[in-house]
């Protein structure tokens, strides 16, 4: 039929407007839906006209009118088709930028998604460094610990053996002065 290529595009942009952001959505689902009811009411106009469900008085009457204001009906059926089509190109581009758009935001997404897994992987190789580094600093405090308790112990130890042998001293001198 004349009008399917028409209807080909409205469903074609129906489904592209569907897939935009919301405040594009609406107001593009708002003139298709105009869009669809000028072209179901052609439809319906042309299969009346076509099934010749005008009787033959009306038929010469549409006529007889169609051929004084042919020239006229004709050329504002043209305009408004002109601005009809014109408005479908124009929504077309704009569902073709935004779907552009919409594919950019998605490659930049995708980059983005891509450096944050790369910074959780060098922040899990730190965080296991840093568990490293904890251990080892754990195992130098023990360490660190036990040396300070074997000094402290050496120390005591040293401690009373000068004093035993001060005491041997004086003990020794004592028993020497004596006798």
């Amino acid at each position: 039929m004349l009008l399917c290529p028409f209807l080909h595009q409205i469903r074609k942009m129906d489904l592209e407007a569907r897939t935009l952001p919301p405040n594009l959505k609406s107001s593009l689902l708002v003139k298709l839906r105009e869009f669809k009811s000028d072209l179901n009411n052609f439809k319906t106009e042309v299969k009346r006209i076509t099934s010749g469900q005008l009787n033959a008085a009306a038929r010469d009457e549409l006529l007889e009118a169609g051929m004084a204001d042919t020239k006229t009906a004709s050329a504002d059926q043209r305009a408004r088709l002109m601005m009809s089509t014109e408005r479908l190109g124009r929504t077309t581009d704009r569902v073709k930028d935004s779907r552009r758009t919409m594919m950019e935001t998605e490659e930049i997404g995708v980059s983005i998604l891509q450096d944050l897994h790369g910074q959780r992987q060098s922040l899990l190789r730190a965080h296991e460094t840093l568990h490293g580094v904890d251990d080892n600093i754990g195992k130098s405090k023990k360490i660190l610990t036990d040396m300070t308790r074997r000094m402290n112990k050496n120390k005591w130890t040293i401690g009373a053996i000068i004093i035993a042998l001060i005491a041997a001293i004086f003990i020794i001198l004592y028993f020497k002065l004596t006798k």
